[in-house]
């Protein structure tokens, strides 16, 4: 039986927030990281959370953070318009959902 199945949709966000230890609030504040994309410096700022998960694609990836970072800016300039803060947030939730 799932842990869930006793919370109602309309309680889902108030017990995910309950869930939270004080260890796991640091996740949610933002981080800034230096790169360099191509020749040129840039700095990125995400979650915590998302470096997390953008840490876990790299290793499973067998390339660095900063190759994995190239890798999806060079492919978001394709889909996204040069967002790439935004690009790399919904690459994390994509990968959560699919192969997490």
């Amino acid at each position: 039986m799932s842990i869930y199945s006793e919370i109602s949709a309309d309680n889902f966000l108030l017990h995910m927030f309950n869930a939270c230890t004080m260890d796991q609030v640091s996740e949610f504040v933002p981080e800034k990281r230096g790169f360099r994309l191509h020749g040129h410096s840039t700095t990125i700022r995400l979650e915590r959370v998302f470096w997390t998960v953008l840490e876990e694609m790299s290793r499973k990836m067998g390339m660095t953070l900063p190759e994995l970072v190239v890798r999806i800016h060079d492919q978001c300039l394709v889909a996204n318009d040069k967002n790439l803060s935004s690009c790399l947030r919904v690459i994390c939730m994509k990968y959560m959902n699919i192969y997490a």
